[in-house]
């Protein structure tokens, strides 16, 4: 019998072929992604504890976390950080890319500087912010100069809050800027001219121009800053302290959940518990964000 021809033996080895392409990537999913996420669930439903393996106990961390005072201030905190975050991190790179998008003398320096806070390091980020805002800061030093006196930025509940926003909104500025930068670019300059001679304004042409051909740009801004503003930790973190704040106000649902699943008698069942109801919320504000983009369009 003839042995196959090339061609034949390549229709047999099809199949498999790209299984094995796609089998690193996979794995790396499986094992970094997929794993841990179905050990936490798991978890969710235990009494585990860091040196101790739990035992299963239904649903009675989720019934802990309706009575648990922090997991409220938790989650009225991360809820008030989307909402004093989000129309910031829409909004203000739009505007930002409006100004760094002409192709002028010198403007890739701009566009380099307001980049720049995007690849520091967040530590280095809030550290900088911290000394700053401190009670003799530069800040509260020009305050005091002028005669307004001192401001509590890191010891005011609510300032301190205010302040962890204003870095989460300098540092996304850039990040959030390239991406409308990219839509910008894709927007007929036709249309501005045809706005233009029909005599609308700079601010009219942008509101029926502009903000309708990047409005699915838009939509993907507030999706991902949603996402990103109610699980923040480290601004949070850094400026608060371990605490979070006074009396530990300032804390978010991230932060108590590093603050009660770490150490050697870090409960890791509740953690989960925890970091379940934070993912929960999370695919929840992305549906949301999804739908009513829908709604809008139809």
């Amino acid at each position: 019998m003839a042995a196959p021809t090339a061609p034949a033996r390549t229709r047999r080895q099809l199949p498999t072929s790209p299984w094995l392409f796609a089998a690193p990537g996979l794995l790396v999913t499986g094992a970094f992604v997929l794993y841990p996420f179905v050990s936490t669930v798991v978890n969710s439903f235990t009494d585990r504890r860091t040196l101790v393996p739990g035992r299963f106990v239904g649903l009675a961390n989720y019934r802990e976390l309706l009575h648990d005072d922090m997991f409220w201030t938790g989650l009225r905190n991360s809820t008030l950080y989307i909402a004093g975050v989000v129309p910031a991190l829409v909004i203000l790179p739009l505007l930002l890319a409006l100004l760094v998008h002409r192709n002028i003398p010198g403007i890739t320096f701009f566009r380099s500087a307001f980049y720049t806070p995007v690849v520091a390091s967040i530590v280095v980020v809030g550290l900088i912010w911290v000394w700053l805002l401190d009670e003799r800061g530069l800040v509260n030093s020009l305050l005091e100069a002028v005669g307004v006196g001192r401001v509590g930025f890191l010891s005011d509940q609510w300032l301190l809050l205010l302040s962890a926003m204003a870095v989460t909104v300098w540092k996304g500025l850039g990040y959030y800027m390239i991406i409308y930068l990219a839509a910008l670019a894709n927007v007929s300059r036709e249309l501005h001219e045809a706005a233009a001679v029909d005599g609308a304004g700079p601010v009219r042409r942008f509101l029926t121009v502009t903000v309708p051909a990047v409005r699915s740009t838009m939509v993907l801004v507030a999706a991902l800053s949603s996402v990103a503003a109610f699980k923040v930790f480290s601004e949070v973190y850094l400026m608060a302290g371990p605490s979070g704040g006074p009396a530990g106000e300032d804390t978010t649902l991230v932060m108590l959940v590093q603050r009660t699943g770490t150490g050697l008698t870090g409960r890791v069942g509740y953690a989960s518990a925890l970091s379940v109801v934070v993912f929960a919320v999370t695919v929840a504000l992305m549906l949301l964000v999804l739908r009513a983009d829908r709604r809008e369009e139809s």
